[in-house]
């Protein structure tokens, strides 16, 4: 897997684990900072891939609060279509997320489906650009949202020599009403660099509430700085990363949170020159 097909691999990446809809946390349905490390401003090639996106954060709050959420099998559809001469991407997933409250109760199960589709430009001079609008499905589970909501994207990337200089901006509506949680915004920020088959570098997101949805509801903020560290398997390409809140509203605490970015291409098309399952 070499560095430049490698980063169109991965630039694709939406990750889509959703949060519970519980007082301890924001309204944004995309794991806050779960796409740092990926460039999401650059287009895959043809073919079909699964990525996996382990984390477990703890919050220092009073009860503390533990939060791990994995997206066991995000299905990514690079399809031979261009649209404005961007290529034309579809994707689905659903994250399986679960809580601990300390002395307190514990909720766990599959939080809400999204259905998305993506499309990619390449700028030129190792610039990369793109957006994404998806659709989050209503579930009725212990840490899902029983209602229906959009979620959209805006991503550019800076890919050349080894570097993954990326900005990634999040959209959601949330729903209005009780039992129902805030539109939000999203930034993740990525600064990498590639030496031969190790990546290491810094990364950092925020997120913050937009709306409040019901009486009394208090509107969260937070931002986190921390580092990755990756290594190319051939086979697989791994990330891992370890941040940690630098500032916080309303959460009543900081959180740590450990991650990984798990990348394992499947299938290409005849057409690519590939067989039909194939290293990247």
């Amino acid at each position: 897997m070499n560095t430049p097909n490698f980063a169109m691999l991965i630039g694709a990446c939406c990750v889509l684990a959703t949060l519970p809809a519980t007082p301890s946390y924001a309204g944004s349905q995309i794991l806050p900072g779960l796409s740092t490390g990926l460039p999401m401003g650059a287009p895959l090639p043809e073919g079909l891939w699964s990525i996996t996106f382990p984390s477990y954060g703890w919050r220092d709050s009073d009860p503390n609060v533990n939060v791990g959420a994995i997206a066991p099998a995000w299905l990514i559809w690079s399809t031979p279509y261009k649209l404005a001469g961007g290529v034309i991407m579809l994707d689905v997933t659903m994250p399986y997320v679960n809580v601990d409250i300390d002395n307190g109760p514990s909720f766990s199960g599959m939080a809400n489906a999204i259905i998305d589709l993506q499309v990619k430009w390449d700028l030129g001079n190792g610039f990369f650009g793109g957006f994404q609008s998806g659709i989050y499905l209503p579930i009725s589970s212990e840490v899902g949202r029983d209602f229906l909501s959009w979620q959209g994207l805006a991503a550019l990337s800076y890919l050349r020599d080894g570097w993954n200089l990326s900005s990634t901006f999040y959209y959601g509506t949330g729903a209005q009403g009780t039992g129902g949680a805030p539109a939000w915004f999203n930034v993740d920020l990525t600064a990498t660099k590639k030496f031969g088959k190790f990546e290491i570098g810094a990364v950092g997101f925020g997120s913050t509430d937009l709306s409040t949805p019901y009486y009394g509801y208090q509107k969260q903020s937070q931002f986190a700085l921390g580092g990755l560290i990756g290594y190319d398997f051939d086979i697989v390409n791994v990330q891992l990363k370890l941040t940690r809140d630098v500032y916080q509203e309303n959460y009543a605490g900081y959180e740590t949170r450990v991650w990984a970015n798990i990348i394992v291409p499947l299938m290409a098309p005849a057409s690519a020159g590939r067989p039909a399952v194939f290293k990247y």
